[in-house]
């Protein structure tokens, strides 16, 4: 499959990847157990924002010099709009993630680890992805049909279940830890497992790293179609799904006592991706300009966030804290 990205932006890429992440555990060790503050995650978030149009501005510099102000316009509203897509299908993540703190009664700093390991697995899970997807869809193009009936569906069963109430008592993976590994009752520290009595067991806070896990997978499976359907090239959609993960640990801190606000941003999502499915299923007929639809999912968007906070009442229940 064609791609503007070179052996150099592939190698120079990983290495940036590499180096947030190591400065994010570094961080992440200098403080211990500490508690994120909003402003220390405010702070994050926006840095990460920053590099990517930072990443986003070169990248367009690079390519008008390179292949012409067309390619590069197009190319880089391509990353911007599967940036904007990941960005908000991991909005949904953040409410799942506080879902599952909240039901295992997490402390607040034990948090942090729980959730820079969940972002490194993301990362890997969703570069073999992105991969493997690429090469399927080089070698069979009937493939991109079925991506989009997939999110067609998906987004369809979101909307349907949009308020749904999530049981983890009755989930099977829950359901088979408890009956098969040792899980003590309460936490010890940061630490996943302890030996007691010469027998290793495995703490809460090892079952909350599993579900993440889990729930990294679902959602990859949800938003890397959903960028294949904005772009074919594996570098826009590695790249830009990378950057919205990089920001995820701080975008949670910063929203997770504001996740009832945006109690209506579900419909958004599931009309992003209806509208992302038919895109890719009418792709042999009509070719839905990256223009047109960056301003849906802008516009969509914007428009649930606003609605959240519109029917939001004073003293309505908060989650969480």
């Amino acid at each position: 499959m064609e791609s503007i990205g070179t052996w150099w932006m592939w190698t120079a890429f990983a290495v940036f990847v590499v180096v947030a992440i190591i400065v994010d555990l570094l961080v992440l060790e200098r403080k211990g157990a500490a508690k994120v503050s909003f402003k220390e995650a405010l702070g994050w978030s926006v840095v990460w924002i920053v590099l990517s149009f930072i990443f986003n501005g070169l990248l367009w510099w690079y390519l008008d010099g390179k292949y012409g102000r067309e390619i590069a316009n197009e190319t880089s509203m391509e990353f911007f709009t599967g940036y904007l897509i990941e960005k908000s299908l991991a909005v949904d993540n953040i409410f799942v993630f506080l879902m599952l703190f909240t039901f295992f009664g997490v402390p607040v700093q034990y948090q942090r680890r729980v959730l820079i390991l969940g972002i490194v697995g993301a990362i890997v899970l969703r570069a073999i992805m992105i991969l493997i997807g690429a090469w399927l869809i080089a070698q069979f193009h009937w493939i991109l049909y079925l991506f989009g009936l997939f999110l067609l569906v998906t987004g369809i069963k979101m909307l349907m279940m949009a308020e749904a109430e999530a049981d983890l008592e009755k989930n099977p993976l829950m359901r088979w830890m408890r009956g098969h590994i040792p899980i003590t009752n309460e936490y010890h520290g940061e630490n996943f497992s302890v030996i007691k009595d010469g027998k290793r067991w495995f703490t809460p806070l090892f079952v909350v790293m599993v579900m993440i896990g889990i729930t990294d997978v679902i959602f990859a499976v949800d938003s890397i179609p959903a960028i294949f359907a904005v772009t074919l090239d594996p570098f826009i959609v590695l790249t830009s799904n990378v950057f919205a993960i990089l920001g995820l640990r701080a975008m949670y801190f910063m929203l997770a006592d504001l996740a009832d606000r945006f109690h209506l941003l579900k419909y958004g999502l599931a009309f992003i991706l209806i509208f992302i499915g038919i895109k890719m299923l009418l792709l042999d007929i009509y070719k839905i300009p990256i223009g047109f639809a960056l301003s849906v999912v802008g516009i969509v968007l914007l428009v649930s966030i606003l609605a959240s906070l519109w029917v939001t009442r004073p003293g309505q229940k908060r989650i969480g804290h």
